[in-house]
């Protein structure tokens, strides 16, 4: 069985006119990925934003459920704050899970709505994690988007998640609850 991350990416990321910006870090976000990736049972759950006051932020959030009144309060949280953890950059992360994984390549998988030409479908996604022992990093993007740039030096590209009409722009909250479950639901 193969390993899974995610990494919910801040920056280099585009705004609604595709400017490259950085995004704030946002509470539901660290909170619904964070009980996502561990129901789905997710080695690792990364926020990455090179902003020290957004990390600041994002530290102060996880040190409540982890370490105040909250781990007391409501211990699932506890536990799905467990593997969350905090970088600067994509590289970082990698540093991370190298670490980790010492003897295996990490394969990362980009998400996004548009549709790019090495796009695996969740099918064979999800065989890869079932068949192989391989490690997978699933990037997830805020505001409209993981930069080109980024998007291109991905292993792979999972095809975008279709509705049943022409809307396609989900919370990115929405977006992982829907992708983990595809790949590791029942």
């Amino acid at each position: 069985m193969g390993e899974l991350y995610v990494a919910l990416i801040h920056a280099p990321v585009y705004n609604k006119n595709m400017e490259q910006v950085a995004t704030s870090i946002t509470n539901l976000d660290i909170h619904d990925i964070a009980r996502s990736s561990t129901t789905y049972g997710v080695r690792a759950y990364y926020i990455v934003h090179p902003g020290q006051v957004q990390q600041d932020l994002a530290r102060r959030i996880m040190s409540f459920w982890r370490e105040g009144y909250g781990a007391e309060y409501n211990p699932n949280r506890f536990e799905a704050f467990a593997n969350v953890r905090l970088k600067s950059m994509l590289e970082d992360v990698m540093e991370d899970i190298n670490r980790e994984q010492p003897d295996k390549k990490v394969f990362t998988v980009a998400t996004d709505a548009r549709i790019y030409p090495n796009s695996i479908s969740y099918t064979n996604l999800r065989r890869k994690l079932e068949e192989t022992d391989e490690v997978y990093l699933i990037l997830f993007g805020t505001g409209w988007g993981i930069i080109k740039e980024e998007m291109e030096k991905a292993d792979y590209i999972l095809e975008p998640i279709y509705g049943s009409g022409e809307y396609n722009h989900l919370s990115v909250r929405s977006a992982a609850a829907i992708i983990l479950d595809r790949l590791k639901g029942n």
